[in-house]
């Protein structure tokens, strides 16, 4: 070979080499950019805004601590969340939660999903500000194999990450009903939930079963029977109270209630019992005079522990005797409010003397929901709103959330998914009448937090938007086939103050919860989003 052809071959073998060296190099760089662009698919502009976990602002953990620590919640562990819905009296009040956001000036929304899976999230609680306890695994398709659950699960408040998770049955197994079920989180730090006929404790650290018990279900067999209502009294009792599926009905899930309803099965009577929340045995038991489909609220009354009902007929009221531990009706306050073709009445809500419900919480086709505002002292002084109007024709009111209150600024909240709109409602606390000051066009089957001040109220909203612009609202919820956002809104006006991107559903029954450091959960099917508004740039100003 000639000198000048080794050179040649030598410059080809260099020029390879180089070739080789820089696809390698190059590749490092490649490769990443082409990885993190895979990651960024599916991701919404709020999730891309974040770019991942909120840890919210920690400079607010120790402020919102220190105040819950001061809220007076017997029964409750001190947080900011330690309760199914705040508190005893589920007021939906979180008077310890921030809204990091402007009340006035435009916000922006950063989210970021749980690292882990958690089938049909309901409930997250807080107990201290890095740790989150969930419900779950409670939400099976109505027909066919069902996931594992109920189960509750310990996680990284940041995260995600789980630390445990306790299966508590499997209905392919047991053959239970397993429907929507709640925690709560005791002073000691124990997890108290209960599901079909079931109660259980379980220790806060470590997810391990320390006691579980068999409640009675009264005149309704077991496998209809569901103990997903578990309110504390203010002496520590656990006060339980089953949901019950229509006879018959072989369906699974909560919403198996409103779809045996409809056809016209029967449900069976709720039952009340009264635990002890170490050893969980029961104190007292005690059959209701007709089905229960709501949770109740404990309060104190005139110095007797209360216990207000939610009933298909209207509502009622118990007490609960700590000293004789007894169970009893008060026969003397009962209400029966329901118009022909409404159905049975939400969970109530306190608000000063007065006890508030909400109709239609099983939907109806012919009457439109109402907000009923009854006196405590007297159940005769009763005053009733439509702040809807009447129910169009071929229009299907169903109003399952528990009318919100907040009694510092004499307000209501109402929330009808069937018809789509949210109202806030005004009510003289002296006599109990009411007047709608705003509605607005809102799809919400959820509950209606509200946080801040009083005079800087928030209020946390969920808002779905149907896939297919002209399905009939209760085919699409039957379905699923929906979107769903959070809404933060002046609670005063209705006025959007910041609003999230359109995820997948919020689970059916679950809470926006909020967190420490400005955070709120979004419970969904396969897990949770976490939330955070922040106060936007303002933009230039015009020249």
């Amino acid at each position: 070979m000639t000198k000048s052809g080794i050179f040649k071959l030598v410059g080809l073998a260099v020029l390879v080499l180089l070739a080789v060296a820089a696809y390698r190099l190059l590749g490092t760089v490649v490769e990443p950019k082409i990885e993190h662009r895979i990651g960024e698919i599916g991701l919404t502009p709020n999730e891309t805004a974040a770019n991942g976990p909120l840890p919210g602002d920690v400079s607010l953990y120790a402020k919102e601590l220190a105040c819950a620590q001061n809220l007076q919640t017997p029964g409750y562990f001190p947080s900011i969340n330690g309760a199914e819905l705040a508190d005893a009296q589920r007021s939906g009040m979180f008077s310890c939660a921030t809204f990091s956001g402007s009340f006035d000036g435009p916000n922006r929304v950063f989210a970021w999903r749980s690292a882990v899976e958690y089938d049909t999230t309901s409930y997250i609680n807080n107990r201290r500000p890095g740790e989150l306890f969930i419900s779950g695994g409670q939400a099976p398709p109505p027909k066919g194999t069902m996931p594992a659950g109920p189960f509750i699960a310990k996680a990284d408040a940041t995260t995600g990450r789980e630390i445990w998770r306790t299966y508590l049955d499997n209905g392919n197994v047991s053959g239970a009903w397993i429907a929507n079920t709640n925690l709560n989180i005791l002073p000691n730090g124990r997890v108290v939930t209960a599901w079909q006929n079931k109660v259980a404790l379980l220790d806060g650290d470590t997810g391990l079963v320390v006691k579980q018990a068999t409640l009675p279900t009264g005149p309704t067999p077991a496998i209809d029977a569901s103990y997903k209502h578990l309110t504390i009294a203010p002496d520590g009792t656990l006060i339980l109270k089953d949901q019950t599926r229509p006879s018959g009905c072989k369906l699974q899930g909560t919403m198996a209630i409103i779809q045996c309803n409809e056809p016209g099965m029967k449900q069976g009577n709720s039952n009340l019992v009264a635990v002890h929340p170490d050893t969980l045995d029961v104190l007292d038991s005690i059959a209701l005079p007709e089905p229960a489909t709501v949770p109740h609220v404990i309060t104190m009354f005139e110095g007797r522990i209360a216990i207000y009902l939610g009933v298909n007929s209207g509502a009622l009221r118990y007490f609960w005797d700590p000293q004789a531990k007894k169970l009893s009706q008060d026969t003397s306050w009962v209400v029966k409010p329901m118009k022909q073709g409404q159905t049975t009445s939400d969970a109530p809500s306190i608000l000063g003397d007065w006890i508030v419900l909400q109709t239609n919480g099983i939907g109806s086709e012919t009457v439109a929901s109402s907000i009923v505002a009854v006196n405590q002292k007297d159940s005769k002084r009763m005053q009733v709103i439509f702040p809807f109007g009447e129910l169009k024709k071929g229009e299907w009111s169903w109003a399952p959330p528990k009318p919100q209150t907040d009694p510092e600024n004499s307000m209501i909240y109402s929330a009808d998914m069937g018809v789509g709109k949210v109202a806030g409602i005004k009510i003289d606390q002296a006599t109990g009448e009411m007047k709608t000051v705003w509605v607005v066009d809102d799809t919400t089957n959820a509950f209606q937090p509200l946080i801040g001040p009083k005079d800087k109220r928030v209020m946390l909203l969920s808002n779905a938007r149907k896939n297919v612009e002209k399905e009939p609202i209760k085919l699409a919820l039957f379905t699923g086939n929906y979107k769903e956002q959070v809404t933060w809104r002046d609670a005063a006006t209705g006025r959007i103050i910041a609003q999230s991107d359109f995820f997948e559903p919020l689970s059916i029954g679950a809470l926006i919860t909020p967190g420490f450091g400005g955070r709120v959960y979004f419970p969904t099917g396969k897990g949770f989003i976490t939330l955070q508004v922040m106060p936007a740039a303002a933009p230039p100003a015009s020249k």
